[in-house]
């Protein structure tokens, strides 16, 4: 399950785990990669998305072009964790009950409900996922939702992350692996019934909406992507949107600056959803005097 979860990182169920273009003509339109400077500190910020098709490579030109300008990749955390079992193991601990709760105790009759009758659809038995958390649960039928469509967790991240190792780059990490399965964790705690019947609505209509959502990444139009990456979630709970988004863009943010000042250029890639917005990583950084360029 980590290797599920460390692909999937910013735990936005559907509406952060697009899909990248695979039409070669649409890689030049536009794409959410940014030059931040202060002088003379500079690095790359990129949004990324989740999950993708073997078909939607190549990737667009210019994440292509800050990659290869810099020497460092920054990622949300070690991609590499997912082979380590003792980490593996107090993840699982921490992302199911182990206090006699079930999903059946914490849900009200109309949420467990409806997932039972998503769980039939999907032919799996309730008893498999009986224990998970929310956060766990919504993550992994997310996945499995978005597999029945073609894609695979062989994200930008992970493609990246591969890249930097075999070529030798530095690699740094903006937040530890165990500060991401204390947020999956706490995901929907609270008001579980609620989001349990969100996410489950979002997966009727994830089909249908993925053009647009993929057209607002691709064209880093951050208005529309604001509005259909963040809304939806800060809709469904303050919490969920100051727990995902606005305290982990703050708690980056020296991190970021921090990277400014390594010798060699740092591409920094995020979930596309940590961008846009009052609490998004270029206002942030728009307010820290740090101009941002469109690459």
């Amino acid at each position: 399950m980590l290797n599920l979860f460390c692909r999937l990182r910013s735990g936005l169920f559907l509406f952060a785990t697009f899909v990248l273009l695979a039409s070669a003509s649409a890689a030049d339109q536009g794409s959410a990669v940014y030059r931040v400077s202060d002088g003379d500190r500079q690095l790359y910020l990129g949004g990324t998305i989740h999950l993708l098709r073997q078909s939607d490579y190549p990737l667009p030109a210019a994440y292509e072009q800050a990659y290869a300008d810099s020497g460092i990749i920054a990622l949300e955390t070690d991609m590499g964790a997912v082979n380590d079992p003792s980490l593996q193991m107090r993840m699982m601990e921490q992302v199911t009950y182990q206090d006699g709760r079930t999903l059946r105790s914490v849900l009200n009759d109309e949420a467990y409900t409806a997932l039972e009758n998503h769980l039939a659809e999907a032919g799996l038995p309730m008893q498999m996922v009986a224990n998970f958390k929310p956060g766990l649960l919504m993550t992994t039928l997310s996945v499995l939702e978005f597999q029945k469509l073609g894609f695979t967790p062989q994200g930008v991240d992970m493609f990246y992350f591969t890249r930097a190792m075999g070529d030798g780059k530095a690699i740094r990490e903006l937040e530890p692996v165990e500060a991401q399965i204390e947020m999956l964790a706490s995901m929907g705690e609270g008001y579980e019934s609620e989001y349990v019947l969100y996410s489950l609505e979002d997966f009727e209509n994830s089909a249908d909406s993925i053009e647009e959502l993929v057209r607002v990444w691709r064209e880093a139009d951050l208005d529309a992507m604001e509005e259909v990456f963040i809304e939806p979630m800060r809709e469904m709970s303050s919490e969920l949107y100051e727990d995902i988004l606005v305290t982990r863009n703050h708690a980056w943010m020296p991190v970021i600056e921090e990277l400014t000042q390594e010798e060699e250029t740092v591409f920094v890639l995020v979930g596309a959803a940590h961008l846009p917005g009052a609490d998004g990583l270029l206002t942030l950084l728009s307010d820290r005097g740090y101009s941002i360029e469109p690459l």
